[in-house]
């Protein structure tokens, strides 16, 4: 497999708004596209995304009424979307891509999205064995912003 360099990463993030605000005034990167939910901003050559997701969800109970959420509440009712880094993903050219995934599958690396065309660029997302989600990816931000609505 060549890796080729880092490529982007993706963040969870509870407001999108306060996070633009930092990444774009306090941290100066640029932004290149907004969407309802989501963010994309250049950073050197690479790119970060931003997803905006809530802190806590709650669960429906059995009769379908929205359960509390307090110290009483058994956990197994509330959901937790936790904010934070969602994957990181490298650089890898094209032409050694599906190479690239046969390894993943040859040593059992559990792949949880792709390989799917994402952009111009093909994708595939499988987790570390600390369970932290990477992605290969073979396009950069100006091709999938040619795409993205």
């Amino acid at each position: 497999m060549k890796v080729t360099g880092f490529n982007h990463l993706t963040l969870k993030v509870k407001d999108l708004a306060d996070s633009l605000n930092f990444y774009t005034s306090i941290l100066g990167l640029a932004l290149i596209h907004r969407g309802k939910s989501d963010a994309y901003l250049e950073w050197g050559s690479a790119w970060i995304c931003l997803i905006e997701v809530s802190a806590v969800t709650e669960k429906s109970g059995e009769d379908g009424d929205v359960t509390e959420t307090n110290e009483q509440t058994d956990p197994s009712n509330i959901v937790r979307e936790i904010n934070g880094v969602d994957h990181i993903a490298f650089s890898i050219a094209e032409e050694d891509f599906a190479e690239a995934v046969q390894i993943l599958k040859s040593h059992k690396v559990p792949i949880v999205r792709g390989p799917v065309l994402r952009g111009k660029g093909w994708s595939v997302n499988f987790l570390d064995p600390d369970g932290v989600q990477l992605e290969l990816h073979t396009s950069n931000l100006q091709e999938r912003m040619t795409v993205w609505k």
